[in-house]
C-alpha cells in the first residue's frame, strides 16, 4: 500500500480523550501529519486558525458544501459545522505524511466509507456515561444546557462503536495512548 493514500482516523464523544490519544501518536510518529478540521465555531482559549481549527464563517463552509470541497462534514452542534476539506488530505500527502483525523464520529464513518482499504479507525470510549459527564464538567466549559446536550450525544455515538475498527476503552491515558501505539504502529507497517 502507497504512504500516500493512509489515513489515520480517530474519534469519540466529546471529553473521552481522543484529542491527547492523537497528540500522543503525532509526538511518536513523525510520519504522522494532523488534518486541520474546518469548523464554523469561534476559536476557543489558546486555539489558533490554522493550527487547531481552520475557523471559517457558515457562509463560507456552504459553499465549500456546495462545491463539494469536503472529504465529510457535519452539523455537529447546532448551528456549529465541522468538516474535513479535501485539499488538508491532498496538503498532507503532497508532504508524502499520512494524515490523521481527529474528528466527530459520523464524519468518521464517512470517511471510513470513502476510504475502506486505505484507512484505520480508532474508536476511543469513555470507562461509562457518567464518568464522561465528569470529564466534561472538570472542563468548565458547559453550561448546563449544552453538557446534557454532549453527554445526551456522547450516549447516542457510542452506539456506533461496532462500526469501526478498533476499540479503546480509556479508562487510563497512559494505558489507551499505548494501546492506539499499537495498533498504529501495525497498520503503518502495512
Amino acid at each position: 500500500m502507497a504512504i500516500s493514500n493512509k489515513i489515520i482516523i480517530i474519534t469519540a464523544p466529546s471529553g473521552a480523550g481522543k484529542t491527547s490519544i492523537t497528540r500522543h501518536l503525532m509526538r511518536v510518529f513523525p510520519q504522522l501529519a494532523f488534518s486541520i478540521s474546518a469548523a464554523t465555531r469561534q476559536a476557543r482559549g489558546i486555539e489558533k486558525n490554522g493550527v487547531d481549527y481552520h475557523f471559517i464563517t457558515l457562509d463560507e463552509f456552504k459553499y465549500n458544501i456546495q462545491h463539494n470541497n469536503f472529504v465529510e462534514w457535519e452539523m455537529v452542534y447546532e448551528g456549529k459545522y465541522y468538516g474535513t476539506l479535501k485539499s488538508e488530505l491532498e496538503r498532507i500527502w503532497n508532504e508524502r505524511k499520512i494524515p490523521i483525523l481527529d474528528i466527530d464520529v459520523k464524519g468518521a464513518i464517512h470517511v471510513k466509507q470513502q476510504y475502506p482499504e486505505s484507512s484505520i479507525t480508532l474508536f476511543i470510549v469513555p470507562p461509562s456515561v457518567a464518568e464522561l459527564k465528569n470529564r466534561l464538567e472538570g472542563r468548565g466549559t458547559e453550561t448546563a444546557e449544552s453538557l446534557a446536550a454532549r453527554v445526551n450525544k456522547a450516549a447516542y455515538e457510542i452506539s456506533f462503536k461496532d462500526q469501526f475498527d478498533k476499540l479503546i476503552v480509556n479508562d487510563n491515558l497512559e494505558h489507551a495512548s499505548m494501546e492506539a501505539e499499537g495498533i498504529i504502529q501495525g497498520f503503518l507497517a502495512q
